[in-house]
C-alpha cells in the first residue's frame, strides 16, 4: 500500500536525535563502549575525533574541545560533557596538568558563555573530585612521578586528615601525622595538595554555575577513594556547598568512569519524558550494606545516587518496575579482586542463590539486569558458569561486571533504563560486548596473559607493554577466541575477534567484534 504524501513527507523529515558527547579520555569504556549504548538506539551520538580526547600519553586538548563543541552544538538535542575534559583536557589532566588557577576557573565560565550562545540546548556536564590511590602502585602511574615512591604515605596523611575533621585524632594519631608530615617531601606534597586545590575551587565554580541554571544537571563523581580520604574530606565540603540544589541539579557520588553513561541516559529520558521506575535486588547476606574497594560509601547509597542521576525512581517491588536490578554481592559484605585465586568458577556461598534469583525474574517476565560487583576489575566466573548453565546469559537485559563496583551498578543502570527502547539484537549486542570485556578478558584471559608476558617477545611489563604491545595483542586474540568457543553461542558478530590495547597496557583492552553502529568523529579543525 502506497503511503499518503503527507505520511511520506513528515516521515522524511523526522529528526534523528543527535546527542553531543564529550567523554573524559578516549579510553573504550568511556568513548565509544558509552557512545555504543545510545547509538543502538537509534541515536546519532557525535564525539569528538580520539586524538582531540586526553590518552595515557596525550592529556587532552581543552582550546580545541571548545572550539569543536561550538561547532557541533547547534543543531543537538543534547550535550553530554566531561567538565575535566573541557577545564584540563582529560581526567587524567585533571591529575597532573600544569595550568594556572585561574586558566581553569576561566575555562569552567566558559560554560556561561555557551549556555548563553545556546539557551535550549539541554546540557548535562560530568566532573570528579580527584581520587586518592591508595599506593604509588594503585596509581597507574596517572599521577605526578612523585606518587610513585609515596603514594602511601600521602594516603595515610589524608586518612588521618580527614578524620581529623570528622571526629578527632588519638594522640598516637596525632604523632603519625607529624611524622607524615616530615617524611613526605614538601615540594611533592605541596604540588599534589595545590592541584587539588585547583580542582575544587574548579568544582565549588562549577556548582555555582549550577545554581544559575547553566547546567540542567551536574553530578560529580569520586574517583578511587575511601571511607576516609582527601576524596572524601573534599566532597563532604563540595556537596555542602551544593546541598541547596537538591540531588534533581546536584550531587556527588561514589564513582567516575561510569558518569557519562548516567548522564547519557539522562539526557535521553528527559528527551522522552520518562521516569524509568528501578526495582533492586541484592544477594543475601550484607547486600546493599557492602561497602566496596575504592568506595566510601554502601552500594545502596551508591545505587540510590545512580538512579536519581539517570531521572529515575526506585519502586519497591518488581511488577511496579521497567527495570529490574540484580546485584550480585557477597554474603559477607566483601568485595574481592578478578584475579584473585579464589575466582576460579567454584561455585561459592551465594552463588546458586544469587542465580536463582535472576532466574526467578526472568521466568517471571521481568527485564533483568546484573550488577556482577563481587569482584573488582571483572566478573565473578562461578555466578557466570552458573549463569551459562541455566541459559540466562542472553535472557537478562543489561549486564556489567568490570572495574569499580560504582562504575559497575552504574553502567548497568544507565544501559538497563534504556534497553526497553532497544530491539533484541541491539540489547545481544551490547551483553556480547559486556561478556567479552569483562567476563572473557579481564576475569580470565588478562590473568593468563600476563602471567605468560615474560614468555612474549619484546620488553615490556603489564603497566606498559613497550615493544611486546603486538606479541600480546596477538596471543590475548588467540586466547579471546577459545574462550568464546568454549562459553558463548556461535554468534555471526564473534567469528573474528581482534583485541587491541590502545593505552599500551593490559589494564583495559579495545576488543573489536562487530562493525559498531556509526559514530561520528569530526577531524580538528585548523
Amino acid at each position: 500500500m502506497t503511503m499518503p504524501m503527507a505520511q511520506a513527507k513528515h516521515h522524511a523529515e523526522k529528526k534523528v536525535p543527535k546527542i553531543v558527547y564529550i567523554p573524559h579520555d578516549n579510553r573504550p569504556i568511556s568513548d565509544k563502549q558509552t557512545a555504543e549504548v545510545v547509538a543502538k538506539l537509534g541515536y546519532d551520538v557525535v564525539v569528538p575525533p580520539n586524538d582531540m580526547l586526553g590518552s595515557r600519553e596525550d592529556l587532552g586538548h581543552p582550546a580545541a574541545l571548545w572550539t569543536w563543541l561550538e561547532e557541533n552544538a547547534a543543531d543537538a538535542d543534547a550535550a553530554v560533557i566531561s567538565s575535566d575534559s573541557m577545564l584540563y583536557g582529560s581526567l587524567v589532566g585533571s591529575r597532573k596538568h600544569e595550568y594556572a588557577k585561574e586558566e581553569v576557573t576561566q575555562r569552567a565560565n566558559a560554560f556561561e558563555t555557551f549556555r548563553k550562545a545556546h539557551p535550549k540546548l539541554p546540557l548535562y556536564v560530568f566532573g570528579s573530585i580527584m581520587r586518592t590511590p591508595r599506593t604509588g602502585e594503585a596509581s597507574g602511574h596517572e599521577e605526578p612521578a612523585y606518587y610513585r615512591n609515596y603514594g602511601a604515605d600521602i594516603f595515610r596523611y589524608t586518612v588521618l586528615k580527614d578524620k581529623e575533621e570528622v571526629e578527632g585524632l588519638s594522640s598516637r594519631e596525632k604523632k603519625e601525622k607529624a611524622f607524615l608530615t616530615r617524611l613526605i617531601p614538601q615540594k611533592s606534597l605541596a604540588d599534589w595538595m595545590g592541584r587539588r586545590e585547583k580542582n575544587f575551587a574548579a568544582s565549588e565554580e562549577m556548582i555555582a554555575l549550577t545554581r544559575k541554571g547553566v547546567f540542567n544537571y551536574f553530578v560529580l563523581g569520586r574517583d578511587d577513594n575511601a571511607p576516609y580520604s582527601q576524596t572524601h574530606l573534599e566532597s563532604r565540603h563540595l556537596q555542602e556547598a551544593g546541598k541547596d540544589l537538591g540531588k534533581t541539579r546536584f550531587q556527588s557520588m561514589a564513582g567516575i568512569d561510569e558518569m557519562g553513561m548516567l548522564m547519557l541516559a539522562r539526557a535521553v529520558n528527559d528527551m522522552k519524558r520518562e521516569v524509568p521506575f528501578i526495582y533492586v535486588r541484592y544477594n543475601w547476606g550484607k547486600g546493599d550494606y557492602t561497602v566496596p574497594t575504592y568506595s566510601d560509601e554502601k552500594i545502596g547509597d551508591s545505587i540510590a545516587s545512580a538512579i536519581t542521576a539517570i531521572g529515575g525512581m526506585m519502586v519497591a517491588s518488581p511488577e511496579k518496575a521497567d527495570f529490574v536490578l540484580a546485584v550480585n554481592t557477597n554474603p559477607s559484605g566483601k568485595t574481592y579482586e578478578a584475579n584473585d585465586p579464589m575466582n576460579d568458577g567454584t561455585p561459592r556461598e551465594g552463588t546458586k542463590y544469587f542465580a536463582d534469583i535472576v532466574s526467578d525474574y526472568v521466568g517471571r517476565g521481568y527485564p533483568v539486569g546484573v550488577a556482577d560487583i563481587a569482584y573488582g576489575n571483572g566478573s565473578d566466573n562461578a555466578l557466570m558458569e552458573e549463569m551459562k548453565k541455566r541459559g540466562l546469559l542472553f535472557k537478562i537485559r543489561a549486564y556489567s561486571g568490570w572495574n569499580t563496583a560504582t562504575n559497575s551498578t552504574g553502567f548497568v543502570l544507565g544501559t538497563g533504563a534504556l534497553v526497553k527502547h532497544m530491539d533484541n539484537d541491539g540489547v545481544d549486542a551490547l551483553l556480547v560486548t559486556r561478556y567479552l570485556d569483562d567476563w572473557a578478558y579481564q576475569a580470565n584471559v588478562r590473568n593468563t596473559v600476563a602471567r605468560q608476558l615474560t614468555w612474549l617477545r619484546g620488553d615490556g611489563v603489564y603497566g606498559n607493554l613497550g615493544s611486546k604491545l603486538d606479541s600480546v595483542s596477538v596471543r590475548t586474540t588467540h586466547l579471546m577466541q577459545r574462550f568464546v568457543e568454549d562459553n558463548l553461542p556461535p554468534l555471526p558478530t564473534l567469528e573474528e575477534i581482534e583485541v587491541r590495547f590502545p593505552w599500551n597496557r593490559m589494564f583495559e583492552s579495545d576488543i573489536i567484534h562487530e562493525p559498531r553502529r556509526e559514530i561520528h568523529y569530526f577531524k580538528q579543525r585548523g
